[in-house]
């Protein structure tokens, strides 16, 4: 099978190589997946750079990237129902903790792991459901229903944050988006009752004014950039859902505001959500999909060959929706 795959850490197009690998076949408790697309986000562009810190060369010989993607079932494992064959499904950590992930023609892993498609649903939708998708049901929903609370979504525009305004709104939230430039628009068209330029000097005055008194729950991309601005804005006993802190990893912490308040931080990481929540997640998801309440947004689809530049595409500051590898 052709796939992309890199045997050191660098820039995209240094390590990146598109190459012959041997097609896998499922073990036991397995199904193997024909890709359709393959999806890639910032997490596997930064561990492809081998930017997480501590790491400093990659955890197996050959590491094929990317943990989400969609495709049909075309061979299952021991253990597995052969019903499952021909099933359409898309696919959550496809790479985490494993050397092989999407960026390929097929993928073998568990069959829990390859989750049946709404029907209806384009596959290249199920390209962004793992991590931007559940990470955004997880923000807004991880503390319980929203209907009649407000929420403030932090990156608005990007793939997470479009993502939260719409599932927000559909589960009655009153939504502020903060974003800039032509993110404004997109989070006002995804469904948020304000949008708030980030850069304004006056945003935690005009977070208070537009949400009517302050925030209940904060889906937070800049936790550590942020942190003082939520202590403003969030209301007594709010929560802020917090899933990124890339400009401030080590933020300081003014604990007299958050302790008058009793604001609580839930961070979230995905790859290691408990089963019994994640389920709950997907189920959320499905629901959305199915009353159309929810449209992932998809900026480019790129041939494999592409790999590359859709690693440094899905880099780019500004972008305005998934970036994905058509596997066909």
């Amino acid at each position: 099978m052709r796939a992309a795959s890199y045997v050191r850490f660098g820039a995209a197009s240094d390590v990146l190589d598109i190459t012959e690998i041997e097609t896998p076949e499922p073990g036991p408790g397995e199904v193997r997946v024909r890709l359709a697309y393959s999806g890639v986000n910032p997490s596997d562009a930064k561990a492809r750079a081998g930017a997480r810190p501590g790491v400093t060369k990659p955890a197996f010989p050959r590491i094929i990237p990317h943990s989400d993607g969609a495709g049909e079932i075309d061979a299952v494992g021991a253990g597995v129902d052969t019903s499952r064959i021909g099933a359409r499904v898309w696919i959550w950590n496809g790479q985490w903790q494993r050397a092989f992930g999407t960026a390929a023609e097929y993928i073998c892993l568990p069959s829990a792991q390859a989750v049946d498609l709404p029907s209806g649903v384009a596959l290249e939708t199920g390209a962004t459901l793992g991590i931007p998708g559940l990470t955004a049901a997880q923000v807004v929903f991880g503390g319980g229903d929203v209907a009649g609370k407000t929420l403030l979504v932090s990156g608005g525009a990007g793939a997470v944050g479009h993502n939260a305004v719409q599932l927000a709104k559909w589960g009655g939230a009153k939504v502020i988006a903060a974003a800039r430039g032509a993110g404004l628009a997109r989070a006002r068209d995804a469904g948020a009752d304000a949008a708030l330029d980030y850069t304004s000097p006056d945003l935690a005055a005009e977070i208070v004014d537009a949400s009517g008194g302050g925030i209940d729950r904060a889906i937070e991309v800049e936790f550590g950039a942020n942190i003082s601005l939520l202590a403003e804005v969030m209301r007594p006993l709010g929560t802020i859902a917090a899933y990124g802190s890339g400009a401030e990893m080590t933020p300081t912490l003014p604990f007299g505001p958050f302790l008058f308040k009793a604001l609580k931080i839930d961070i979230t990481l995905i790859y290691l959500l408990p089963e019994a929540e994640r389920a709950a997640v997907i189920a959320r998801l499905h629901s959305a999909l199915a009353q159309d309440a929810l449209r992932p947004a998809i900026q480019a689809v790129m041939p494999l060959d592409k790999c590359a530049e859709a690693h440094d595409a899905v880099m780019t500051p500004g972008r305005s929706g998934a970036i994905l590898l058509d596997m066909a």
